[in-house]
């Protein structure tokens, strides 16, 4: 008889523990960077909002005593039979209601679209005055706590109707001191091509000239039209709309250059003389749209006499701009279409500006066009100065240099033609 033995099994270890856990492991997702930046904006925009219901809490006693602060610009003056109509803006931090209009020591009657302007406000007023065709006039505004908004009026006479032989009148202008002095000047183009290499550098720097006063004449004009003005920033739109469009230019530039020829190269190419002619024609519009602003809104205002002689003096004036843009092509073979284009780009705005300042010209706003133009052709003759190097990698030799000054000569003596 066999016998089996069995082991008995061994009593269960007390020192295991009765149960196991998993350590587990929260991963947590870091917020959204979109979401970290608009945090504090929200979190100003509260307290800000917070600040203003609450009417600066402890500050209500701050301005007692301080007299307001008035500073009203007369943006447009028109005439029309037995009215004068003017149109002002509030360009202090407070509200200003005009309480009386003064037309030559005559208090007249006179309504007005808003009774207390905002600031940055505008108001139309409207002032019954039976006035006299060629007479002076000297306006003042005066405000319901005293101050005074002086106007002038050199010559009284009847400012155009805005119907469409206007809109034409403007338009045709804008073709006469543009678009056909452009054309005219891109005519060079022949002479440009069988010119040397030599002087063609010159011509180049006859182009650095002209750009280069066309870039301090649109500053110089931008700032006299904000001057002692405050309002959206005064002569800083100017700087603004300058760095603006340098700033665009050279990345649109960088772009296109990166873009389209580093699949070829490797690496960005050299500006070529092609689009270097379509930056100069976009700077020289630009210049134009600011110009035709200028004096469309003059014309609107009955202050620019369209004169023959006048629209002579800016169409000898403006055909130095072709020139310009077809001199970078010496050495190419554009064609006409793309010549024609050129010309529109460069010429045109002054069209759109004539158009644009007869209607709804603000200062403000003309000073920022003029800026725009400014930075553009600066840009564009600061994009030339590398093509001017001779043989030798000099840039300023005595034949740049002198072009450069016959440029600027150019561009001043012509200028003294279109004086209004």
């Amino acid at each position: 008889m066999t016998r089996t033995h069995t082991t008995p099994a061994a009593p269960a270890s007390t020192s295991a523990p009765a149960s196991t856990s998993t350590d587990q492991t929260v991963v947590r997702r870091p917020k959204p960077r979109w979401l970290l930046g608009l945090g504090p904006l929200v979190l100003i925009a509260v307290l800000l909002g917070l600040f203003s219901l609450l009417n600066g809490p402890g500050l209500s006693r701050l301005g007692q005593g301080v007299p307001p602060k008035e500073e009203v610009a007369v943006e447009d003056v028109r005439l029309t039979p037995g009215q004068i109509i003017i149109t002002v803006r509030n360009e202090g931090p407070d509200p200003v209601a005009i309480a009386q209009v003064n037309v030559s020591d005559y208090y007249a009657a006179f309504t007005q679209t808003t009774e207390t302007m905002a600031p940055l406000q505008t108001s139309t007023i409207t002032v019954s005055y039976h006035w006299v065709d060629g007479d002076p006039y000297e306006i003042a505004l005066v405000t319901s706590i005293g101050g005074k908004i002086p106007a002038a009026i050199d010559a009284a006479a009847l400012s155009p109707e805005r119907d469409g032989s206007f809109f034409g009148l403007m338009a045709l202008l804008g073709v006469y001191v543009g678009v056909i002095p452009v054309a005219l000047g891109m005519l060079w183009m022949p002479f440009v091509r069988r010119s040397s290499a030599a002087w063609v550098r010159g011509l180049l720097g006859v182009t650095v000239g002209l750009l280069a006063f066309l870039t301090f004449d649109a500053t110089l004009e931008a700032f006299d039209l904000v001057a002692g003005t405050s309002a959206f920033g005064g002569p800083l739109v100017v700087i603004l709309g300058a760095l603006l469009s340098y700033l665009v230019l050279e990345a649109t530039d960088a772009w296109m250059r990166r873009h389209q020829d580093l699949h070829t190269t490797g690496e960005p190419a050299a500006l070529s003389p092609r689009r270097l002619a379509l930056l100069i024609a976009v700077g020289i519009g630009l210049h134009n749209l600011g110009e035709g602003l200028a004096i469309g809104s003059a014309y609107a205002v009955g202050s620019l006499a369209l004169g023959a002689s006048l629209i002579i003096g800016f169409a000898i004036h403006n055909t130095t701009e072709g020139l310009a843009i077809v001199t970078p092509m010496a050495r190419t073979r554009p064609s006409l279409a793309r010549l024609a284009v050129l010309g529109l780009i460069a010429g045109a705005p002054a069209v759109l500006g004539a158009l644009i300042g007869s209607t709804v010209y603000q200062p403000t706003l003309g000073a920022f066009l003029l800026g725009l133009g400014a930075g553009a052709v600066g840009q564009v003759a600061v994009k030339l100065l590398p093509m001017l190097k001779d043989p030798e990698g000099k840039t300023f030799t005595p034949l740049t240099a002198g072009g450069i000054v016959a440029g600027l000569a150019v561009m001043f003596g012509t200028g003294l033609l279109v004086v209004a």
